[in-house]
């Protein structure tokens, strides 16, 4: 295996055990038995992955031909599961200032796979077409996300006010944009640093995207 697929890998394994933490951090909070919290954990890991390959034509899906990304989220969702059962203060407190754990490593997956999207997107012989590498991107990135909140039966995060499609797509541009001009690695740095960087912020001050309805005068059921 070359270095740069060493790289890429080791990064996609990073963003696999972010986006499992989040989605068996949701679980723990739901009160899941184990097996809820493996399958939201690893449905959350590898979710944005699986779209990513079928739009790309890649079948079956690395997911599928390459198990250790699922086996690392199971072990990172199984780590999620016996901290909260010892010390599920851990996981329902904050430990970060106004940020929860869950948006924390939530931003962290989002980032990583906005990249890794578009990364793979180049790969598959797309690197001229700059749509098609952010629809793939912000694809791969919040993909993973909706099937959690599906499967938790909440509405998606990126179909809420709440900055988080629009935080994938900026960063996915950055990194389309930028692509053609500037080092490889130094795009998918500035791409996923962005969008982790406009997640953190908009948890941190409230930021919103605006609603056609305010919440206090949307009716009530």
């Amino acid at each position: 295996m070359e270095i740069a697929d060493t790289i890429v890998l080791v990064i996609e394994l990073v963003g696999t055990v972010a986006f499992a933490l989040s989605g068996a951090v949701m679980a723990v909070q739901w009160r899941m038995d184990i097996f809820g919290v493996l399958v939201l954990g690893v449905c959350t890991a590898v979710g944005g992955g699986v779209i990513r390959d079928i739009l790309l034509g890649i079948t079956p899906p690395n997911t599928f031909r390459n198990p250790v990304y699922a086996l690392v989220a199971a072990l990172a969702s199984s780590l999620i599961f016996f901290v909260g059962k010892s010390e599920p203060e851990i996981i329902i407190s904050n430990r970060i200032q106004n940020l929860s754990l869950f948006n924390f490593f939530d931003a962290m997956g989002l980032g990583i796979f906005t990249v890794i999207g578009i990364n793979t997107a180049i790969g598959a012989g797309y690197g001229d077409n700059a749509f098609l590498q952010m629809f793939v991107g912000v694809t791969t990135g919040v993909g993973g996300g909706i099937l959690r909140d599906m499967l938790a039966g909440v509405t998606p995060l990126v179909l809420r006010k709440q900055i988080y499609a629009s935080a994938s797509f900026v960063g996915a541009a950055l990194y389309a944009c930028a692509y053609p001009f500037i080092s490889h690695w130094l795009a998918m740095f500035l791409g996923a640093a962005s969008v982790v960087l406009i997640r953190v912020l908009a948890a941190r001050y409230c930021w919103n995207l605006p609603v056609a309805i305010p919440e206090e005068k949307a009716p009530r059921s």
